[in-house]
């Protein structure tokens, strides 16, 4: 199975070899900024480490980096295997995000890692620390703008998205809608498109309404988790704004994707989804870090339903390489590429 999937991506690349050029853009990575053309193969959501003791406790002493670089390398050479290019690690800030320890993970395995800005406000807010409930949306957006412009937290390391996540409920909560106003003057500012772990739409269409009150268009939103979404319809409506649909989970489990993988190209809105494994993750709490979900599964196991399923070399471009550069790719300004 590896063998032909590793066909399969060679035969990609050398088809993007043969398309015209993107809009000039960039994206950040750990390891600096680079062309969006160069991006390739890329999965959009995936994690090294997450630690889940909560932002008042959350500190770089719970981890050792050396045995973390040990335990995650040889999942990153594996999919590296399978033609990936770029990585998207979406562990948020105090959960774990460790610049320094994706770095070192990039420059090790030869993948591009991509880190991110902003605040998780899931789960009740355990990973937030007292000043989100307590600044304005203009002063976190601040933080988060000064990361783009100087580095995550001294490091000179700059995020490649912003990414946030609210409760679902019926009514945002304050805190949610702050977030979601936070993360918009972050895009007017810098350019760097929104990530929300969300789940459902009538979740998402109240961040999209915040966001759209403010003049930015969905183009800029990435609906994390829609594959929570249980009307298939409502990808209809979100792929008509723009909006991006990200359907992550591919690692823990593949049947629940195709039927919507396949509505979405019966509906040609394949050209709006992103696809990843939210997989992983070396966790601190747990001995040697716990066991990890690989990265592989788009690549062993769906990519060969879907092809039976009639999906085409061209689905698996978009999916997997042209959707990821036109979700993410900043403009280059500034960059002189």
């Amino acid at each position: 199975m590896k063998h032909f999937c590793f066909v399969w991506v060679f035969a990609m690349l050398s088809f993007s070899c043969t398309q015209p050029k993107s809009e000039k853009s960039y994206f950040n990575t750990v390891t600096g900024s680079f062309p969006i053309d160069s991006m390739g193969l890329t999965l959009i959501h995936e994690h090294m480490l997450v630690d889940f003791i909560g932002a008042d406790s959350v500190s770089l002493e719970r981890w050792n980096r050396d045995s973390v670089v040990a335990k995650v390398l040889p999942y990153l050479l594996d999919v590296k295997q399978y033609g990936v290019k770029t990585i998207f690690d979406c562990t948020p800030s105090y959960l774990g995000k460790d610049p320094i320890l994706l770095q070192e993970l990039s420059e090790t395995s030869g993948i591009r890692i991509v880190t991110n800005t902003g605040y998780y406000g899931a789960v009740g807010g355990k990973y937030l620390k007292e000043h989100a409930f307590s600044e304005t949306a203009e002063q976190l957006a601040d933080r988060w703008i000064d990361e783009f412009e100087n580095g995550i937290e001294g490091t000179g390391i700059k995020p490649g998205f912003i990414k946030i996540s609210v409760n679902e409920a019926a009514t945002l909560r304050e805190i949610d809608a702050k977030l979601v106003r936070a993360a918009g003057i972050t895009h007017q500012k810098t350019g760097l498109r929104i990530a929300s772990h969300t789940g459902t739409w009538a979740t998402a269409s109240q961040e999209l309404a915040i966001l759209q009150e403010m003049g930015i268009d969905p183009s800029a939103f990435v609906w994390v988790h829609a594959q929570a979404e249980a009307e298939f319809e409502n990808y209809q409506k979100a792929a008509k704004m723009g909006v991006w649909i990200s359907l992550d989970g591919i690692g823990w489990s593949v049947a629940e994707y195709v039927d919507r993988l396949v509505f979405a190209k019966e509906k040609d809105l394949v050209g709006q989804v992103l696809i990843s494994h939210d997989a992983g993750w070396y966790d601190p709490a747990k001995v040697d870090g716990g066991d990890f979900v690989p990265f592989t599964n788009i690549f062993e196991k769906l990519i060969p339903v879907l092809k039976a399923k009639g999906f085409t070399d061209a689905d698996f471009e978009l999916l997997l390489v042209e959707n990821p550069k036109g979700a993410f790719g900043l403009p280059t300004t500034l960059q002189g590429f």
